[in-house]
């Protein structure tokens, strides 16, 4: 393994000393917070450190959604969160989503607002979310600016093919994007910005100094003026007092199907089980509550028992009776915590965090990013 000793005076000079402003993870959290400080900034030093050849957590993981809060998440929410932390999350969250569509332009995104659906299975649950559908549509208004949000489609199964559902809260809001898209638009921002990027460096330890903030990697040490933390997930890591645990989130990719009807953006009980088109191909991932312990890991691999509750919801719900078999795996890693709503916060005079996304990476990550890049500032 080569150390930062060994490195020549070039490399050294120009990508290891005098660093302004250090930030350690690469993804959408980052990647802002990072090109915020040199709008900022336009002279100063900024390095990034991602310990994984990409963005290790759920920047270049997640299934995509462009979404801000389904009827059956909020109204779950409303059951467990005081009402103004739920429905500042949610303005968070569709702020967010402008400000990425502001960064970046939809095309660079591959970004369709075809909308999303909420699926409902029996009519006890219509019972318990119609009469308040009103009520959301006025507050979703109130932030948005936009009436009727929400509205609620029966026919969902002859639609799209499905079977076991009556009906979807539709979200006329929500959307898509290309995820592969989006870390190919972030990295040649961050390139055109003079911003530089090092993978595989992993942040052990970090300590205050003379010079503001000494950084312990696995090459060696690091000073930095300032330092910024965004690995979300993997955050108790590095600051175990940290409000903030690892979630894994487990998807599967199908093969092409044939006659496929789902096309768009759906979710499933209170959105812990969530799926899409790519193309003909069905994009599915979920199920961390039928295992809430087991999936509190910083492992990403699969288990046999989420994997194949998936297959089994793709058989007879989703995509019943059309043949498919499983051409991709993967898990990303969430940062979760006892509340909703992400942790931005200054931890001491050089250093400050921004992590806890709750899996709204997309959503949040860009505002998060710059709201981390302010208290750098300061």
């Amino acid at each position: 393994m080569i150390q930062f000793k060994q490195l020549s005076f070039w490399e050294k000079v120009t990508l290891l000393e005098e660093i302004d402003f250090l930030i350690v993870g690469s993804g959408i959290v980052g990647s802002a917070c990072a090109l915020e400080l040199r709008r900022t900034n336009p002279d100063a030093k900024i390095v990034i450190l991602e310990r994984s050849y990409l963005p290790l957590g759920a920047s270049t993981k997640n299934a995509g959604f462009a979404c801000f809060g389904s009827v059956t998440e909020l109204l779950d929410d409303l059951q467990s969160t005081p009402e103004e932390r739920v429905w500042d999350t949610v303005k968070l969250r569709f702020e967010g989503l402008e400000r990425l569509l502001q960064r970046f332009s939809a095309a660079d995104l591959h970004y369709e607002n075809c909308g999303s659906y909420d699926l409902i299975t029996n009519q006890e649950e219509l019972a318990i979310y119609d009469p308040k559908l009103d009520d959301l549509n006025r507050q979703i208004e109130f932030i948005t600016g936009k009436s009727n949000c929400y509205s609620f489609e029966k026919n969902v199964q002859g639609k799209f093919g499905f079977k076991g559902f009556e009906g979807g809260y539709f979200n006329r809001l929500e959307g898509a994007i290309d995820t592969g898209k989006l870390l190919l638009a972030t990295q040649q921002e961050l390139a055109s910005k003079r911003i530089i990027v090092l993978n595989g460096i992993e942040v052990s330890h970090f300590n205050l100094d003379q010079q503001g903030v000494m950084i312990e990697t696995n090459y060696g040490e690091i000073r930095s003026r300032k330092l910024g933390i965004t690995i979300n997930g993997f955050a108790k890591k590095l600051m175990p007092e940290l409000a903030v645990e690892p979630a894994r989130a487990q998807v599967l990719v199908t093969s092409e199907i044939k006659g496929l009807q789902a096309k768009g953006t759906f979710h499933m009980d209170k959105g812990y089980y969530y799926f899409r088109n790519i193309g003909n191909r069905i994009l599915f991932g979920g199920g961390r509550n039928l295992d809430f312990k087991g999936e509190n890991t910083f492992e990403l691999d699969q288990t046999e028992l989420i994997q194949h509750t998936l297959e089994e919801l793709l058989k007879e719900k989703i995509i019943p009776g059309l043949e498919f078999t499983i051409d991709y795996r993967w898990s990303g890693t969430m940062g979760v915590g006892n509340e909703k709503g992400p942790i931005i916060e200054k931890i001491n005079p050089h250093t400050a965090v921004g992590v806890r996304l709750g899996g709204m990476g997309v959503a949040i990550g860009s505002l998060v990013g710059e709201k981390l890049a302010l208290i750098l500032n300061d």
